[in-house]
């Protein structure tokens, strides 16, 4: 099936070499094959030069560059645009085709687009394929031939269309296989990847978190949720305790395949080893694609909401909200779990998916502030950021996003506290000035006892700042301003 002579296989958000369509293909049908990525300058000049994920990708790279020297290969690491890269580097190796593997996000689909007229004015090719999804685009539509908007229905045809597809090698879940490198790797000594200095970046606190890089830091993720995935479903909802597969930064970053993570699933479910935790988690990896697709086929989701009424509220401006805006980034709200989720996100880059929304929840609807600003905050802090989800989860919060919470469902921060941190053990680890108050007072110190502040050493408005809202007085304020996209029938069903 030999076509090209020569090709290069671009690595994105795909830094593993098993289980990868572009490599796959690029393996079947080239002579030889080269493997690049660029740390692309367009990208980096707006990140921070401490940025963990530019360190994470700098150490998966090291990692992929050593498995790809055992098969005679290397990785060929650039610092500059890959739109001008990617170009430049097929005239230098002579290849006649760049693979690669599709990105949804609409700056990355204007640069694929900008690649590939700039290969075929060289009489090059681009060929990309599907690989961080299971089902994209057009492959998951309504009976009318129409994208879903609404999630069940999505899902249902989404697990369908898995049904039918899983047919032996060829189902949508099946792995890609990569092993027949030997003696296509091009080898390419001449190169070595930069240091992170070299490309203008610092290390961070990444060790000292003890994330887990790379190929082999996903794995051992995978192999250590497949023993708690059962229990996914009863304990995902508590910060405190170990429930998460904490795999986002590797799903972002494609250091583990999407195609294993859903035959996980599938396999602890058909077994009855993953109790109903498995199909709780697979319903995670559907929304996942449901996001991609959302993005997709909306793109105006990245600066407007997908429901245009949305646009027209009028969120709180001026000073005070920027004063406001300030105390939730800082942790400063006065509401322990918001300030305590603020405090992971600030320290680790991590924010437990439960407290997304309890956060995202808090800035819009009991501050007032546009959901845009929240959602830009969380792409700066967050390791896992990815476009899609992250837009899908703000607009979620804010209840201007497809199949998203009613307007008028307003989290109670207080209530959420009690009940997904019941005895206050996630918020005394990041917030320690209150780790003497007891579970009945630490989700809301502001109305404990003179007496049992003091005996816990916390002085109100000095140790810890008293609420910048009254929650009921926000909700109020809340439900007024989205009163422009109110209907009666809401009015019957505002619950909080």
């Amino acid at each position: 099936m030999t076509q090209f002579d020569i090709s290069l296989v671009w690595f994105r958000r795909d830094l593993r070499d098993f289980d990868h369509a572009a490599l796959h293909h690029a393996l079947m049908r080239s002579r030889k094959v080269v493997c690049v990525f660029v740390f692309d300058r367009d990208i980096l000049a707006h990140l921070p030069r401490a940025d963990r994920r530019v360190e994470f990708i700098h150490a998966c790279l090291i990692e992929l560059d050593a498995a790809l020297h055992r098969h005679g290969g290397a990785m060929i690491v650039r610092h500059t645009r890959a739109s001008e890269a990617i170009p430049k580097l097929a005239a230098e190796f002579k290849a006649q085709a760049v693979f690669a593997n599709h990105d949804y996000e609409p700056a990355a689909i204007a640069r694929d687009a900008e690649v590939a007229a700039a290969l075929q004015r060289d009489g090059r090719e681009f060929i990309s394929f599907k690989d961080q999804v299971i089902f994209e685009k057009n492959e998951v539509l309504s009976q009318t031939g129409k994208p879903f908007s609404v999630y069940t229905p999505y899902k249902n045809a989404w697990l369908k269309a898995l049904a039918l597809a899983s047919n032996g090698a060829s189902g949508a879940d099946a792995a890609l296989a990569t092993d027949d490198r030997a003696g296509k790797l091009l080898a390419v000594a001449q190169y070595r990847i930069p240091s992170l200095q070299e490309i203008g970046f610092e290390r961070t606190n990444l060790t000292d978190l003890n994330i887990a890089t790379g190929m082999q830091g996903g794995a051992a993720l995978v192999e250590d949720f497949r023993e708690r995935i059962a229990r996914y479903g009863e304990t995902r909802d508590y910060p405190a305790i170990k429930g998460p597969s904490y795999l986002s930064l590797h799903l972002r970053f494609g250091t583990v395949s999407i195609r294993s993570l859903v035959r996980l699933a599938h396999d602890a479910m058909r077994s009855g080893a993953g109790g109903t935790g498995a199909a709780v988690w697979l319903n995670e990896l559907i929304w996942r694609d449901f996001y991609a697709m959302i993005l997709f086929q909306h793109p105006h989701v990245v600066e407007r909401a997908f429901k245009p009424a949305y646009d027209a509220i009028e969120w709180e401006r001026g000073a005070e909200a920027d004063r406001l805006f300030e105390t939730w980034a800082k942790g400063q709200t006065g509401y322990p779990l918001v300030d305590a989720a603020m405090a992971q996100l600030n320290q680790s880059g991590y924010m437990h998916n439960r407290l997304r929304m309890v956060t995202a929840c808090f800035l819009i609807k009991d501050l007032g502030i546009d959901w845009r600003r929240g959602e830009q905050y969380f792409a700066e802090k967050l390791n896992d950021f990815d476009l899609a989800s992250n837009n899908g989860g703000w607009q979620w919060a804010a209840s201007s996003g497809c199949d998203a919470q009613p307007y008028f469902r307003i989290f109670n921060p207080v209530t959420q506290s009690e009940k997904f941190d019941q005895e206050g053990k996630f918020i005394k680890r990041y917030l320690p000035q209150l780790s003497k108050l007891s579970a009945k007072c630490i989700h809301a110190p502001w109305l404990a006892a003179p007496l049992e502040l003091a005996a816990a050493g916390v002085a109100l408005g000095q140790d810890y700042p008293m609420p910048v809202v009254q929650h009921d007085e926000a909700r109020r304020r809340t439900l007024a301003r989205y009163g422009v996209v109110r209907t009666p029938r809401d009015d019957a069903s505002e619950t909080d």
